[in-house]
């Protein structure tokens, strides 16, 4: 459940960056099965990359255990910034090819 907890706190916050892309938008305006899918993959996908360029990509369970349940670990800056940002651009993204798509 430690593992868990983080990539759970990215999806979540992934599908909150996509939804306020698409309602922003207009250019991403599509389906809501599109923007929650590309929203969470995103989530996942930024909070990784921000993990990594900051240095703190790896998840160390001994550290999620001690932490408060695990929660403290799940809900930092790398899971939460990374996964609204990734989820947005990753949602605008697709909005714009889709867009293009139906030219």
């Amino acid at each position: 459940m430690e593992t868990l907890l983080p990539i759970i706190v990215q999806v979540i916050t992934g599908i909150i960056g996509g939804q306020a892309v698409g309602a922003a938008v207009k250019q991403a305006a599509m389906s809501q099965l599109p923007k929650i899918l590309s929203g969470a993959i995103g989530g996942v996908g930024g909070a990784a990359i921000l993990g990594s360029l900051l240095g703190g990509g790896a998840i160390d369970p001994a550290a999620a255990t001690a932490a408060a349940g695990g929660i403290g670990d799940a809900l930092n800056l790398n899971n939460i910034v990374g996964g609204a940002g990734g989820g947005a651009i990753l949602t605008a993204i697709v909005g714009a090819v889709m867009n293009a798509m139906k030219k």
